[in-house]
C-alpha cells in the first residue's frame, strides 16, 4: 500500500505533465488560427493588388500574386518604374512610399489620394492593428468600386 506523500509524489509529475500537454495544444491551436488570419489576409491583399492592377490596365496584373514581385506593383501602378519597388524594403522609406504611391494610385481611380494618409498610422504600435483594418478597408473600396 502506498503511502500519502508516495502517491502524491506520483500524482503531481503527471499534472504538470498535462498541464503542459494542455497549454502546448492551445499554443498549436492559436498558432494555427494566426496563420489562417494571416493566409486570408495575404489572399485579399493579393486580390486588391490583382483587382487595382486590372482596373488600371495594367497587363501583368498577376505579379499581384507573387509573393515579394508584388511590391513592384505599387510603383508601376502609381507610373514611376518598377525598379522603385526596392525602396519598400528599407524600413521607414517604404511607409513614406508607400503613402505617395497609394495616393497616386488613389487619384488614378478616382478617389481621394489622402485616403492614404491612414498608412501614416503604422508609425504608432498602438494603433497598427486599427490603422491595418482600415488601410485593408481603404483598398477594397479603391479596387472594388466603380
Amino acid at each position: 500500500m502506498l503511502s500519502e506523500a508516495e502517491l502524491i509524489g506520483l500524482l503531481v509529475p503527471g499534472a504538470i505533465t498535462g498541464v503542459a500537454t494542455g497549454l502546448i495544444i492551445a499554443l498549436i491551436f492559436i498558432l494555427l488560427i494566426l496563420f489562417i488570419f494571416l493566409l486570408v489576409a495575404y489572399i485579399y491583399y493579393c486580390l486588391v493588388w490583382y483587382t487595382l492592377a486590372n482596373k488600371l490596365k495594367y497587363k501583368n496584373a498577376w505579379i499581384a500574386w507573387i509573393p515579394i514581385a508584388n511590391l513592384f506593383l505599387l510603383p508601376i501602378l502609381a507610373k514611376k518604374h518598377w525598379a522603385l519597388g526596392f525602396l519598400l524594403l528599407i524600413p521607414v522609406v517604404n511607409l513614406v512610399f508607400s503613402i505617395i504611391w497609394s495616393w497616386e494610385i488613389y487619384k488614378r481611380r478616382k478617389f481621394s489620394g489622402a485616403l492614404s494618409l491612414i498608412k501614416a498610422g503604422y508609425i504608432i504600435p498602438l494603433l497598427i492593428p486599427f490603422v491595418f483594418i482600415a488601410d485593408f478597408v481603404i483598398m477594397g473600396l479603391i479596387a472594388f468600386e466603380k
